[in-house]
């Protein structure tokens, strides 16, 4: 656990300190503008400045949720695994989520937010809000979640997500017929609100925000 826990911080630290990284994240997210709606009992940032350590850490998951790439939950944690899994460790990975509850426990809560997550909606806000420059970034993002997504089903010897729990993945799967559009009306919202500054438009956008939290049923 020490060694997952070392690589999954390393791997973190890897994308998130990359000079490109932030102004990915202030133009591929809702994070500028969730400062901005007022929505919250205190600001979004400690601090004044672009930086992500003067960011609360509740508008930094909440940004990353809205986009349905829910990026603080898994990221690392696919290349902590994976190297595990290629080192010959996925019998004792096994072992470990049927035995330890600490471990099982976590890849619940793992395996629940891959099922919130969907790559295809992240690469339309992309689509709409990254430019040619960052694009990259995200490409490597989404490529990383899928993998994330892999290893986890393999560890878990499952063939898709929350099979064990039908109930829930039913409950996620009627969700996302209504979720879905609300992100791909957010995702223009966000466009067409960085061109033009409309009462307006801010006032729909806060509703995609609000929609998009009671269908993932969670914020930050």
């Amino acid at each position: 656990m020490d060694t997952l826990a070392d690589r999954a911080m390393a791997a973190y630290r890897e994308v998130t300190r990359e000079s490109r990284f932030v102004p990915y994240f202030r133009v591929a997210t809702p994070g500028i503008e969730l400062g901005s709606l007022q929505i919250g009992s205190r600001p979004a940032r400690r601090k004044a400045g672009g930086g992500l350590s003067g960011l609360r850490a509740i508008p930094w998951i909440f940004a990353w949720s809205q986009t349905r790439l829910l990026l603080p939950a898994w990221l690392g944690i696919e290349t902590a695994v994976q190297d595990a899994v290629d080192e010959g460790g996925l019998p004792e990975l096994r072992e470990m989520a049927a035995n330890w509850p600490f471990f099982r426990s976590t890849l619940s809560l793992l395996e629940l937010a891959l099922a919130k997550a969907d790559e295809r909606i992240a690469a339309r806000y992309d689509a709409l809000l990254v430019p040619v420059e960052l694009a990259g970034i995200g490409e490597g993002l989404r490529a990383r979640l899928k993998q994330m997504r892999s290893v986890l089903l393999e560890l878990l010897d499952q063939d898709e997500l929350l099979e064990t729990d039908p109930t829930l993945q039913r409950s996620l799967q009627l969700r996302r017929a209504y979720l879905d559009p609300i992100n791909l009306i957010q995702a223009e919202l966000l466009r067409r609100q960085r061109k033009t500054d409309d009462a307006q438009l801010q006032d729909a956008l806060l509703a995609t925000v609000n929609g998009i939290a009671a269908g993932l049923k969670n914020t930050g």
